[in-house]
């Protein structure tokens, strides 16, 4: 069931709509982000980190898999899971801590770990439709588990 559905055209609301997020999370929240590449999901979890307070610059940890921003008002845990082969690679790295930590997590490309992801969280796709313009974005928040 979706939660909500949110229209933007351009970067700004995009990241406005992340900031809100941001700003409303509590502690052991978990988030996914789904989108193709170029979508803006790192647009969206730069706002989340501006709504946590986190002063840093945040890009997509597409390498490292796991960042984690510890200056804002709750720790957030960003996970880009675009190179991960296998799920154990993901326990390797302590994603559970992560998951039920004291902070926000924020995982991208969340759908090829989905079998780990905790039971209940909330999942964010993003989606393009050009025919509404090169900056249009439809932005999906569904509650999952619950």
């Amino acid at each position: 069931m979706a939660l909500e559905v949110v229209e933007t055209y351009g970067a700004e609301e995009t990241f406005a709509l992340g900031q809100r997020i941001g700003e409303q999370a509590f502690p052991g929240e978990v988030y996914t982000l789904i989108g193709e590449l170029g979508v803006g999901k790192t647009v969206f979890t730069q706002g989340v980190a501006k709504g946590l307070g986190i002063q840093g610059v945040v890009t997509s940890p597409t390498f490292t898999i796991l960042q984690i921003y510890e200056d804002g008002r709750m720790p957030f845990y960003h996970f880009d899971v675009y190179r991960i082969g296998d799920v154990e690679e993901m326990e390797e790295i302590g994603c559970e801590d992560c998951f039920y930590g004291e902070g926000l997590c924020l995982v991208e490309w969340a759908d090829r770990i989905r079998e780990i992801l905790p039971k209940q969280y909330r999942e964010v796709t993003i989606c393009k439709d050009l025919a509404k313009g090169m900056d249009f974005r439809r932005i999906t928040i569904e509650r999952k588990g619950w």
